[in-house]
């Protein structure tokens, strides 16, 4: 399979899926990441959710970073470089959504690449090898690759990997982890 189908048959699955079954699964994979080893980091960087795509609802996982007092970081798409612009999440951040529903900070606190310890991925698709497919822009491969090389990468993902996604670029940046409401894949 490729990207491209990857991708599509991705977005089929998630659009059969009811909001119930989206918090229900969400909620799952927070539990999920609650019994990983991850927690002894300081910089998490969480994508917040785009609802009109039905992905992974993140309020459950930014509940638990919040609880266990870690600083959390969030992104602002810099469309003319394919770039992400990293923002400390504060009372005082405000939200905005961009032209493709992306909710983004407006500004603040901005946090450099290399600080940032665990990152959780957002994906459509992902294989048996840890490579992922996202939406086909880069921003997120783009960031990965600015990172120290002991940062955590973690995909979430409603459904079970995919045998083998053909098509990888050498500039794709494979994830350490890929945690279902069912289970934690490890590559």
């Amino acid at each position: 399979m490729d990207k491209k189908e990857a991708r599509k048959k991705s977005k089929e699955a998630r659009k059969q899926l009811s909001q119930e079954e989206i918090e229900d699964k969400s909620l799952a994979i927070a539990n999920q990441l609650l019994r990983m080893n991850i927690w002894d980091k300081l910089y998490y960087h969480l994508f917040l959710t785009i609802e009109e795509q039905k992905e992974i609802n993140t309020e459950y996982i930014l509940q638990i970073l919040a609880g266990k007092d870690k600083e959390i970081v969030i992104s602002k798409c810099e469309f003319a470089t394919v770039g992400m612009t990293h923002f400390l999440l504060t009372d005082n951040t405000k939200i905005k959504k961009n032209s493709y529903n992306v909710p983004e900070p407006v500004d603040g606190l901005e946090v450099p690449d290399a600080k940032i310890d665990v990152v959780f991925v957002p994906l459509l698709a992902y294989d048996t090898q840890g490579n992922r497919v996202g939406y086909g822009k880069g921003f997120y491969d783009n960031f990965l690759s600015k990172c120290k090389p002991e940062t955590i990468k973690i995909g979430l993902s409603f459904f079970p990997p995919e045998e083998k996604i053909d098509g990888v670029s050498v500039k794709d940046v494979k994830l350490d982890f890929c945690v279902t409401p069912e289970e934690v894949f490890r590559f």
